[in-house]
């Protein structure tokens, strides 16, 4: 009985509290099998995990509401590593890595591990370059260290936009996701399912900010790992390819290989467009040989990296842990639990394309008459929101390669129901789902509305402003940011993995030189940094909007979802150069520097600034 039994602080009991959550979860999708197996049908198995996993995030951030500065901001400062690394890696894996990575390897093949290798390899420059020296800053936003080591409103609020651009382009995917799950589990449509899943998201984070938003995201954690582990795992040990598919699934590459010229892969092409899907006609995409290919694969690899590097939801999450080496630590946690699911996308991505592709197996359906698989279940459930299509349009009856049409941020959503699984696991999924959109807008508006609320509002607006007043203002922006982020979601401007592929650019464009260099630069000093950040952000905005809307052919292959190479090169001459022109920092500022890279030591800013 002791395991029921708590005492002490909260944070010391976490493991146990954690523990019969992750039970008691897992008893959960154990009943609904038991359900499953009794006549309850798909739809209310979707409803059931979907409306029973937001409740209990609703309820833990009504639990963790709070009207103290430091806790909304900072979570107390009082994070254990280990969870801070589920925290994060929640909050990282967001709509993007859970729905659309797979996704887009499944489509796209190697070019799309860019996205892996550069969102793994960021947290090596977080851990090298900024959480540690953050964290013994001791700031609450990104733009509040911007704004304190240079000095002055001016740099302050240039921090705030590059910060609002990236983080509003980021949550808009994040919101396209819930939309995504909610109109297949819900059976809504997809404009509806946005603001279904934008009440849940405030629902966690408005009443207790930072705190509530770290005690959800690690119970969100446990869902979307648990989830987008069990189909992988299933479908390998089905097909025979062994117990751990990550390091198996080599096999089942080389059946699709086998497999691709026989199904003419390459060689039929689409004869019409349907709008919001694409047809399979090039699933295997090997590595290219030309120089340009090597290149577009290092360059989005290098914005992946560097944008990591630079997004405000991601560093702040280090401004939570008790010490320097805590937050240190929680980025290696961090690395670990974010590994758990980008090691196994590529698994799941080549798995799920057997299914559909290999004649051996029941679940394909390439070569099948057409009138059997429009009566396949989840054709016609997929089908009626608009996530894929079936034309037939040589007239033959068949279906060949060039005839099936799918958006690609459904394949995780959609595996479970393609492998023929039991409907719960799609259920887990649709909650997995949910749950790394939900963590990741989340962090968002939290970094957004605190933003605001604090360097905008408190820090330049009002200094003598109440708690209260601060905390009432962060909510409010919270629900108005939302409501816009959900408006331009709903826009379908673009896919799920283009718009993160986006904030990452804006991300690096303006803010990762002034954060770098604020740290290992003591000469940077403010008239650099205004000039790294608005020629940066300045120049790679007009660089995307002359390649994607001018009619600008890319420079050197560097199209719309690399612009932050051209934005991130900007700002560091512009920095530098505007930094040797002009006088250098005072000794005041130049020791607090100095200071902020022993890794150890009280935090350079008071807990109330």
């Amino acid at each position: 009985m002791s395991l029921f039994r708590l005492q002490g602080k909260f944070t010391d009991n976490l493991p146990k509290i954690y523990a019969l959550y992750t039970g008691g979860f897992l008893l959960f999708v154990v009943l609904m099998a038991i359900f499953e197996q009794m006549g309850m049908t798909a739809d209310t198995i979707g409803l059931c995990f979907v409306g029973f996993t937001i409740a209990i995030y609703a309820l833990i951030g009504w639990l963790s509401r709070t009207m103290q500065v430091d806790a909304y901001y900072v979570a107390g400062r009082e994070v254990p590593p280990v969870f801070n690394g589920m925290a994060t890696a929640a909050d990282w894996m967001s709509g993007a890595s859970f729905v659309a990575m797979a996704g887009g390897i499944y489509m796209g093949g190697h070019p799309y591990l860019a996205f892996v290798v550069g969102w793994t390899g960021g947290y090596v420059l977080v851990a090298i370059l900024m959480a540690p020296y953050l964290r013994k800053f001791g700031c609450y936003t990104v733009p509040d260290f911007i704004g304190t080591r240079y000095g002055g409103n001016l740099a302050r609020f240039c921090a705030v936009v590059v910060l609002v651009v990236a983080s509003f382009t980021y949550v808009t995917a994040q919101i396209d996701a819930t939309g995504t799950i909610a109109a297949r589990a819900l059976q809504i449509p997809y404009e509806f399912g946005v603001w279904f899943g934008l009440v849940g998201i405030l629902l966690c984070s408005m009443l207790g900010g930072m705190r509530a938003v770290t005690w959800t995201q690690v119970a969100q954690y446990i869902v979307l790992i648990i989830a987008y582990l069990v189909p992988v795992f299933w479908m390998s040990i089905a097909q025979d390819f062994g117990w751990f598919p990550q390091l198996s699934y080599g096999d089942a590459v080389a059946r699709i290989q086998e497999l691709e010229p026989m199904l003419q892969v390459g060689t039929l092409k689409p004869t019409e467009t349907i709008a919001g899907v694409a047809a399979l006609t090039n699933l295997h995409a090997a590595p290219g040989d030309s120089v340009l290919a090597a290149w577009k694969f290092v360059t989005l690899v290098a914005c992946m990296m560097l944008g990591t590097a630079s997004l405000p939801h991601i560093l702040m999450r280090y401004f939570t842990t008790p010490t320097v080496r805590a937050a240190r630590a929680s980025v290696a946690w961090s690395l670990f639990f974010i590994t758990l699911l980008y090691f196994t996308a590529p698994a799941l991505a080549t798995l799920s394309k057997l299914q559909i592709l290999d004649p051996n197996l029941a679940t394909s359906i390439i070569g099948k008459a057409i009138a059997d698989v429009n009566a396949l279940e989840w054709i016609q459930k997929w089908g009626a929101v608009g996530m894929v299509a079936v034309s037939d349009s040589n007239a033959d009856g068949i279906l060949q390669i060039n005839e099936f049409f799918l958006r690609p941020d459904i394949i995780v959503l959609a595996t479970p129901e393609i492998a023929g699984l039991p409907y719960v696991i799609s259920g887990l999924v649709a909650a997995g789902g949910m749950a790394a959109a939900m963590s990741t807008a989340d962090g968002l508006l939290l970094a957004i509305a605190n933003a605001l609320s604090h360097d905008l509002y408190y820090k330049m607006i009002d200094p003598h402003a109440e708690t209260k007043r601060r905390l009432i203002v962060a909510r409010v922006l919270l629900v108005i940011l939302g409501v816009a982020a959900a408006l331009v979601a709903s826009l379908k401007l673009t896919g799920i993995l283009g718009a993160v592929a986006w904030a990452f650019c804006f991300a690096m464009s303006g803010l990762f030189f002034p954060l770098v260099l604020g740290v290992w630069w003591k000469r940077a000093n403010r008239a650099g940094a205004i000039a790294g950040m608005i020629v940066g952000l300045g120049c790679g905005s007009l660089y995307l909007y002359l390649v994607k809307w001018g009619g600008m052919a890319p420079w050197i292959g560097l199209d719309d979802l690399r612009f932050g190479i051209v934005g991130v090169a900007a700002s560091g001459v512009a920095m530098v150069i505007v930094t040797l022109m002009t006088k250098e920092p005072d000794r005041e500022i130049q020791a607090m520097v100095d200071e902020v890279r022993v890794p150890s030591g009280a935090s350079i800013l008071g807990s109330q600034h």
